[in-house]
């Protein structure tokens, strides 16, 4: 789980300031914490997490103690495979998650229902995504995603307008999924150098090379 410090710092004969820190792990929050209370000039510590919620240091420890068997700061990277002449369309994703203080990754892929278009592949992809959040029993929490699609994720992100019936439809069912989960999506466009793990997957799947695995990242 990440969060956000927010602190005001106090000097006896100098005027006050207040500080903010970027999104960093629960547990590093709380290391922080209890320095800065050692010198005794930090008062007022509060952390905010991912969803604007606000937690003092006793609730943060027991919210941490809670959720630490549950996946956290989730990443979720994909890429949607097509062959037009083949009529072949695939999915490839790779899940990175930490749970119980341990980092994770999950790499799988699968071939898809008959499709139109490399979009509708790509929407397919991210789709097929969310089910494998869920056997992996993510709910209630923020998750980002991360293709090179444009289309698909500026037209999530209502950045981009979607007239097409065969996406829309795509968009209705990944948007009913993200609500039945509770799942808070961050969709970020990445260049397609980046998105090479995701990439290979879906093209293993239309070579029927299938995927699944899960890795411990040390």
């Amino acid at each position: 789980m990440r969060v956000k410090m927010h602190w005001e710092y106090r000097h006896p004969k100098k005027a006050g300031t207040i500080f903010h820190s970027e999104f960093i792990q629960g547990e590093e929050a709380l290391f922080i914490t209890a320095d800065l209370e050692k010198t005794g000039r930090a008062f007022h510590i509060e952390f905010e997490d991912e969803g604007g919620l606000t937690w003092t240091k006793k609730e943060l420890k027991k919210l941490l103690e809670e959720v630490m068997d549950e996946p956290q700061d989730i990443t979720v990277y994909f890429d949607g495979g097509f062959q037009k002449d083949e009529g072949l369309a695939s999915a490839g994703v790779a899940l990175y998650y930490r749970q119980n203080k341990k980092n994770w990754r999950i790499r799988s892929n699968k071939m898809m229902e008959i499709l139109d278009s490399n979009n509708e592949a790509e929407y397919a992809a991210l789709y097929y995504a969310l089910t494998q959040l869920e056997e992996l029993g993510v709910k209630n929490t923020p998750c980002t995603f991360k293709g090179d699609s444009q289309v698909v994720l500026n037209q999530l992100s209502g950045e981009w307008p979607c007239f097409e019936e065969g996406l829309n439809k795509w968009m209705d069912r990944i948007e009913e999924k993200l609500r039945e989960l509770n799942i808070k999506p961050n969709y970020m466009v990445i260049p397609r150098k980046e998105n090479q793990e995701a990439d290979k997957l879906a093209s293993q799947a239309l070579d029927q090379n299938f995927i699944s695995s899960r890795l411990e990242i040390i």
